[in-house]
């Protein structure tokens, strides 16, 4: 039997996260200043996807370098050991796509028939669709690079996976914890999400597949009209709540809902059973 090597600094080095959001959001605004913007405009509930697009990327350049030196100077490995190997990938990524229009698509369809939403109309515009491809590209690059990639990478090195991902998923909750119309139950909801995320990497150490995954929950949630972790964005369809209450989720969104709790718990236990057995398959 092989034993694994515990690495007693991995957890130290998660730690690291820290000054990987704080530089990489105070260099995001300050190019958001740069560019002419006002700040009142990047604390609005609404998302403009414009100002949001030049805050994620702007601040995915620096996480990139950062992890980048972290990487080659206190990891001792390259870049792409944080999970971005491509043989093979493809249809993970596909999978991650699929599961998240799967998700929304059967969150509305369930709460549309019991009468928790009231669709109302759909619009089409090309060039808002375009640039929430986009936004909601850099957002899950931006946080599954961090909370993934580089966090729980390190703390797989020094605790079991259970541990390692209670603690990622934890401080990924915190960081939503200022967002609009925030929810203890939204902010437990997204702390089961850095399980559904993180499932798949305990197993593979590749990023390819949370990162579909985190880009279809969120553009998906848009486009069928919910608010993404309580923030309002360009939708295809557009619908009313008769009642705010824990069933839809409110102002936060759906994911501030008990469908999305069963949604979550159900999704990971899948996840982590197909990665689980793959994994066995494989060795």
């Amino acid at each position: 039997m092989i034993k694994k090597v515990i690495n007693h600094r991995g957890w130290l080095k998660s730690f690291l996260f820290i000054p990987l959001l704080l530089f990489s959001q105070i260099f995001g605004v300050l190019v958001l200043l740069l560019s002419g913007y006002e700040l009142s405009e990047i604390s609005s509930n609404t998302m403009n996807e414009s100002i949001m697009i030049i805050l994620e990327y702007s601040g995915l350049v620096i996480v990139t370098i950062m992890i980048w030196l972290f990487m080659k100077y206190i990891d001792k490995q390259p870049l792409i050991e944080i999970g971005f190997q491509t043989q093979g990938r493809l249809k993970e990524i596909n999978y991650g796509i699929f599961l998240g229009l799967f998700i929304m698509a059967f969150a509305f369809i369930f709460l549309s028939s019991i009468g928790e939403i009231i669709f109302l109309s759909y619009s089409f515009d090309f060039n808002q669709i375009l640039l929430s491809l986009v936004l909601f590209i850099g957002v899950s690059f931006f946080e599954e690079i961090i909370f993934r990639g580089y966090m729980l990478k390190n703390l797989l090195e020094s605790f079991n996976p259970f541990v390692a991902l209670l603690i990622s998923s934890l401080f990924f909750s915190l960081i939503h914890g200022s967002n609009p119309n925030v929810t203890t139950l939204g902010l437990c909801n997204i702390f089961l999400a850095g399980y559904f995320l993180g499932a798949s990497y305990v197993f593979t150490k590749n990023l390819w597949f949370p990162i579909a995954l985190h880009f279809s929950w969120n553009f998906f949630q848009s486009m069928f009209g919910f608010k993404v972790s309580g923030l309002d964005s360009y939708s295809i369809i557009d619908f009313t709540i008769p009642q705010n209450n824990m069933l839809n989720g409110g102002e936060f969104g759906f994911e501030s809902s008990y469908l999305s709790i069963i949604v979550l718990i159900f999704g990971t236990f899948i996840i982590w059973n197909y990665f689980k057995n793959k994994n066995i398959e494989k060795n």
